[in-house]
């Protein structure tokens, strides 16, 4: 780790208007600087600042600074998200990590860790050493020519299935950006991954109201049990009346460059008998863009699985 300067600015104000990388858990960051992958001269331990506190009557929201472990225990939470958090990391780990670092974590695709290796993440215009690579655990969905990494965020995946928005604060005031419009596609600047600016802080995250959220559940797929990235995974939250799907929310992690709603298979859902064999065809809609590469190939038919292992759970056993 090179060296830096670590200063704790007081308030959000002080932080915005002063240069260098924001700590908050530190559980992505550090592990960078150790590696060399990033290499602030400059960073500002954020965690004094107000950035904390959760509201669940009405629509949700949650301050950035507070920690996974917490959310995830905390009571009116929607499922999708506790069960999305619990599953994203050791006990220790959500312990420490925000709410805001995870939805800015960076990706964990090898070759990004590795600086002896090509990266357009990493060094804009080197290359993309997955291509052509060990891939096996990349992007089918949202991929270009300069990149095929995965989005590491499983919060994030819940959070957009439920059209969650991000609070955005910096020197030039507050703003308001939806969470799918927040994160970017690689396209040929995967060096730019989401809209935050130069000094900007997520201040909170809002989810609206939804009145099915409740009937809500995370799926993660993954090679072993506890603590690893997704294969593939599905967060759903589902509306049955009667035996027919009358609403619905998808989103997919694991298979895409960004966290990936899934509105095509929504727009199958809606209105159709909520049955097994609905769900399957309703699912085949994930994949219709996918581009597996040489090791990938099986996160199509895996994906469309865990989408119908989620809409089953919500609805075997429940009655509907």
């Amino acid at each position: 780790m090179r060296p830096f300067e670590l200063t704790a600015p007081e308030t959000v104000d002080t932080a915005v208007s002063a240069p260098g990388t924001f700590l908050a858990g530190g559980t992505t960051l550090v592990d960078l600087m150790k590696l060399d992958v990033l290499t602030p001269e400059s960073v500002q331990d954020i965690n004094s600042l107000p950035l904390r506190g959760i509201e669940t009557s009405g629509e949700l929201r949650i301050g950035a600074l507070e920690r996974m472990a917490d959310v995830a225990e905390h009571p009116g939470v929607h499922p999708v998200i506790s069960r999305a958090l619990l599953l994203s990391a050791s006990q220790q780990l959500r312990n420490m990590a925000s709410i805001g670092g995870n939805l800015l974590q960076r990706t964990r695709c090898t070759y990004f860790r590795d600086t002896a290796m090509p990266c357009n993440r990493r060094e804009p215009g080197s290359g993309c050493s997955a291509i052509d690579g060990a891939n096996r655990m990349h992007a089918i969905l949202g991929t270009s020519d300069s990149c095929v990494a995965t989005h590491a965020s499983d919060l994030a995946v819940a959070l957009v299935a439920l059209d969650a928005e991000v609070r955005l604060v910096g020197e030039s005031g507050e703003r308001t950006v939806a969470l799918t419009d927040f994160y970017r596609r690689p396209g040929e600047t995967p060096e730019v991954e989401h809209e935050l600016r130069d000094g900007e802080l997520i201040s909170e995250v809002v989810v609206p109201e939804l009145d099915f959220a409740a009937n809500s559940t995370y799926v993660k797929v993954r090679d072993r049990q506890s603590y690893e990235f997704a294969l593939t995974s599905a967060a759903a939250a589902l509306d049955v009346r009667d035996g027919v799907v009358a609403d619905v929310r998808l989103a997919a992690g694991g298979v895409a460059t960004v966290p990936w709603r899934l509105s095509a298979v929504e727009d199958a859902l809606r209105g159709g008998p909520a049955t097994t064999e609905a769900f399957e065809a309703a699912a085949e809609r994930a994949v219709e863009d996918a581009k597996p590469l040489a090791h990938n190939g099986f996160k199509v038919s895996l994906l469309k699985r865990t989408i119908v292992r989620a809409l089953l759970e919500l609805t075997e056993g429940s009655g509907q």
